[in-house]
């Protein structure tokens, strides 16, 4: 497997999508339940394959990432061969844990927010590095956000 097994709650999500894929490797519904009773390691198999196919479409989508706590707001630009990085390291005088929070202390204490921005090369796969970005509490971002942060770097 190369990513993971969708949750119980993602699967029901895309539940006529795991039927046309099941049907499209030859599975038809009572062929399914006789598969889960008699060979539950093979349908284990089977619906990694699937979670796997929905993973990596949902992940080639991505563009940016976050990452916040209350001192530090790293947000990442997701593109073809690197990855950007604008990061923003606060004291604790300030909190960037929120979009409000981070405007607020820009306002209030620019002084003590230093920001960086770099870029690197993927060193796995770009999907694959996306997966493990999400599973060290990256979650998903938005442009805006992205052109803001650098806008404030640049001015």
């Amino acid at each position: 497997m190369k990513f993971r097994i969708l949750s119980d709650e993602e699967l029901k999500v895309f539940e006529e999508d795991l039927k046309h894929f099941l049907i499209a490797n030859g599975i038809d519904g009572s062929s399914w339940e006789k598969i889960n009773k008699e060979d539950p390691e093979k349908a284990i198999d089977l619906i990694g394959i699937f979670s796997d196919t929905i993973l990596q479409k949902v992940y080639e989508r991505i563009r940016f990432l976050e990452f916040r706590s209350t001192e530090k707001c790293f947000v990442f630009r997701l593109g073809a061969e690197q990855i950007e990085l604008i990061a923003l390291d606060g004291s604790d005088k300030v909190d960037l844990s929120t979009p409000e929070s981070i405007h607020k202390a820009l306002i209030d204490h620019p002084e003590e927010i230093k920001f960086f921005k770099t870029a690197k090369n993927y060193t796995l796969q770009r999907e694959m590095e996306i997966h493990k970005m999400l599973n060290d509490g990256c979650v998903p971002s938005h442009e805006a956000f992205w052109i803001q942060l650098n806008n404030v770097i640049n001015d």
